[in-house]
């Protein structure tokens, strides 16, 4: 089984390997390539044989960072399962539409999940049975070190697994609308993987996670192939600059990945500056473009050198990749597509652009996704009939084939790392029988980079506070597509077709 069986293949060659550093326990859990095959192993008998999962079924996981989300994957690996990825900061509503969309066997969580885990199953029949991975986990849920220790070690494989079976499940926005499944295969982590060999990583190097899991960040853009490779890393369970600066002392972490409000908070720490971090040959930005003054700060301060680059759920995820020779020089930049990614920019007849020309993104090559789940229009709208994928994002290309993101072509603005989508949180606010008409939009926002701003209208003979619509976001939505705060409007800028102009708002709200 050469594809899927990913630790059966690692304990082959490196079994005694530390793989996986798990600072969320304490003391810290470590674990070899040999023990994480076993751990896989066990729990994919037990998933097999008590709870019925086969070849392109569902396992759906709802935890924080911790070795056991990468046991689940590992298990439906060698089972041809997919690990449906949900984001554990949804409101519980917003949880279940995922988990209807993916109809999972069993679901995987942390304690802290555990009232929404709950609520969601009382709701999705074909959900049988739950797994906890900390504290007691309610009635009705077996711990995971439990399966863990009674399952037998017995190797599990799928032989007739193939390239294109689904490896994992995450949820994306696309460029437009409410968050879709893409299919991520075993073809797709495989080329990414390649690709990320070629570009950054070796054998023995070793890497601090901060990003969730349930993100292609977490899972997919270093740890898969650091896992492929055979080189350790260390997650942690959430972002905290201090555990992080010594997180890369203790292991002597060899490169590290972040956006640039991490880079940001990691300066601000209280043990910055007696933090060593003279292992790192370097460190990776992406997300948005890294303001020159905190590279040249990491350069003068600690001697780090920045790769900056681009990537998506739905490609890659490493797309692109700007050299750290080039971070000051090529400064805005996302850099030159990876060696097996084609990219070029369109017109809105999909014809090529001359660098210099601002247009579509569009890309090619064998790390793209194999569509969005159970939603076969939607997945055939992003890829032309000559199997270019259509990123939304308006970008040029200079005459050195570097790339420069523009803008984006509909609506979602990036916080904290997180796609937030307009359309989504616009459905939430009419459902509040005081607003008339509502828009969204993004504005800078020094820590989180952008944050929401709801513009209302409400109904002639109607009252709403802002605080009250607030509220009542908060009820629907998670927390970090609740806007940081609403502004009560007698009348939205509407064009002569009759949609808002959301670009009059920027330019009223958004100081150039």
């Amino acid at each position: 089984m050469y594809i899927g069986d990913y630790m059966g293949r690692r304990e082959i060659y490196s079994p005694d390997a530390l793989a996986i550093v798990d600072s969320g326990k304490s003391p810290h859990g470590q674990f070899t390539y040999r023990q994480m095959n076993e751990r896989a192993n066990r729990l994919a008998n037990w998933l097999r044989d008590v709870v019925g999962v086969r070849r392109g079924d569902r396992v759906g996981i709802v935890a924080r960072d911790g070795v056991e989300f990468l046991d689940a994957f590992f298990a439906c690996g060698k089972l041809g399962a997919a690990l449906a990825c949900y984001n554990w900061r949804l409101h519980w509503r917003e949880l279940l539409a995922a988990v209807e969309a993916t109809t999972p066997r069993a679901l995987i969580f942390s304690e802290a999940f555990a009232d929404n885990a709950a609520l969601v199953k009382a709701e999705a029949p074909y959900l049988t049975h739950l797994l906890h991975v900390d504290g007691d986990g309610r009635a009705g849920s077996l711990h995971v070190e439990t399966v863990l220790q009674n399952a037998p070690a017995d190797r599990v494989a799928t032989e007739t697994l193939d390239a294109e079976d689904t490896a994992c499940l995450i949820f994306t926005g696309g460029t437009t609308g409410l968050p879709k499944a893409a299919m991520v295969s075993h073809r797709m982590i495989a080329w990414n993987t390649l690709n990320t060999i070629i570009h950054d990583i070796r054998h023995g190097d070793v890497t601090v996670n901060v990003f969730p899991m349930f993100h292609t960040g977490g899972l997919l853009v270093y740890t898969m192939p650091m896992m492929i490779l055979g080189g350790t890393v260390v997650l942690t369970q959430k972002f905290d600059p201090a555990q992080v600066l010594d997180l890369i002392q203790q292991y002597r972490a060899t490169f590290f990945g972040g956006v640039p409000t991490m880079y940001q908070m990691l300066t601000t720490a209280p043990n910055w500056a007696s933090a060593d971090l003279s292992s790192l040959r370097f460190c990776t930005s992406g997300g948005a473009p890294l303001p020159v003054p905190l590279v040249e700060k990491f350069r003068d301060e600690k001697g780090v050198r920045f790769k900056q680059g681009f990537g998506m759920t739905e490609f890659g995820p490493g797309i692109f990749a700007l050299s750290a020779e080039d971070a000051i020089r090529k400064a805005g930049s996302i850099g030159r597509p990876n060696f097996y990614v084609d990219a070029r920019i369109v017109d809105e007849d999909n014809q090529p652009l001359p660098p210099g020309e601002i247009g579509e993104l569009a890309l090619k090559g064998p790390s793209m996704c194999s569509g969005y789940f159970g939603q076969p229009e939607a997945s055939a709208a992003v890829v032309d009939e000559d199997g270019w994928f259509h990123t939304g994002d308006l970008a040029r290309c200079d005459d050195e084939w570097y790339f420069f993101i523009v803008d984006r072509k509909k609506d979602m603005f990036i916080s904290g790392g997180e796609n937030v989508y307009p359309a989504e949180i616009e459905q939430a606010l009419y459902k509040h029988p005081a607003v008339l008409q509502c828009a969204v939009i993004g504005v800078p926002d020094d820590k989180w980079g952008e944050v929401g701003l709801a513009c209302v209208v409400l109904r002639p003979g109607m009252t709403a506070t802002p605080d009250e619509l607030l509220a009542h976001m908060a009820g629907r939505l998670a927390r970090f597509k609740v806007p940081r705060r609403v502004e009560i409007m007698a009348a939205l800028p509407i064009s002569a077709a009759g949609k808002i102009l959301k670009r009059d708002l920027r330019a009223q709200f958004v100081k150039s």
